[in-house]
């Protein structure tokens, strides 16, 4: 019985330097497998996500299937943009675009030399909903109150968010893990911070993942959230610091263009490391 061998890259995502930012598997070349046998991979990486590379459908450079622990998501920030570090090399691409569960992603890289240095992707347009389990929130974070409203976020990845009076009471925090799991599948963001400098922590156990280091698809909602309550004008990008509390310092870079009423576009942005690459056989 002949044995299948999958290629994968380590790809350090929302860093320029290695062993830091959000660590991310890429399996170049996905077609021999299952969504079973893509899960029970990820699983064996052990990382909040891995991608699956695969012909595309709708006239972009490549599908991506991407994975948790625990299960396919349509979408997420950090396994976009780290994979379109892996696939820009050899594609000697300036725009990658990706197929992803909720549509084509473009994923824009700037290089110096040959060495890709940094990306911007455009994010799906969110919807925005004020969050109904509030009080349970609060309670299971430890905290008393959020200095803004509490609303929940959706981009294909739904995620809530908390505003604290400081960024010391977001490295404080120690969430109560089961209580956060019980609201489901859904990434609890606390941040503070001022002007175009945040900090963020982002906590989803549901999905296997008690803390992230870096969380691409939670940064743009973030800086239409900063917006649309006048925390920041739209247009501004803002600096998010995130995963120092988990030995993984992270930096994401995010904008939103238009309005609170039409809200254009939204991007976010940052850099990736190669680290390692890998096979297995199946």
């Amino acid at each position: 019985m002949s044995m299948l061998t999958v290629r994968y890259l380590i790809v350090d995502v929302f860093t320029d330097v290695p062993f830091a930012g959000n660590q991310l598997g890429v399996f170049t070349d996905a077609r021999a497998l299952t969504g079973e046998q893509m899960l029970m991979l990820t699983r064996e990486l052990g990382f909040s996500e891995c991608t699956f590379v695969l012909p595309p459908e709708q006239g972009g450079h490549a599908r991506i299937r991407i994975f948790t622990p625990g299960r396919e998501l349509p979408f997420a920030g950090h396994p976009v943009l780290g994979t379109a570090f892996a696939l820009g090399a050899p594609l000697q691409a300036i725009e990658l675009r990706l197929e992803t569960g909720i549509g084509v992603v473009s994923v824009r890289l700037e290089r110096e030399g040959a060495k890709i240095i940094f990306g911007r992707m455009d994010q799906p347009l969110p919807t925005v909903a004020p969050f109904d389990r509030e009080a349970e929130l609060l309670v299971a974070l430890g905290v008393e109150r959020s200095e803004l409203p509490v609303e929940v976020y959706d981009n294909g990845m739904l995620h809530v968010y908390v505003c604290l009076d400081s960024t010391e009471a977001v490295a404080a925090l120690r969430p109560d893990m089961a209580a956060l799991e019980g609201l489901g599948d859904l990434g609890v963001n606390c941040f503070a911070g001022s002007g175009a400098s945040w900090k963020t922590r982002m906590f989803d156990p549901a999905d296997g993942i008690p803390e992230d280091p870096a969380t691409g698809s939670a940064a743009g909602p973030l800086a239409l959230h900063l917006a649309r309550h006048g925390r920041i004008a739209f247009g501004e990008e803002i600096e998010i610091a995130q995963g120092a509390e988990i030995g993984r310092p992270s930096t994401l870079y995010a904008r939103v263009d238009g309005s609170a009423g039409s809200v254009e576009r939204v991007e976010v942005g940052g850099s990736a490391v190669i680290v390692a690459k890998g096979e297995f056989a199946l």
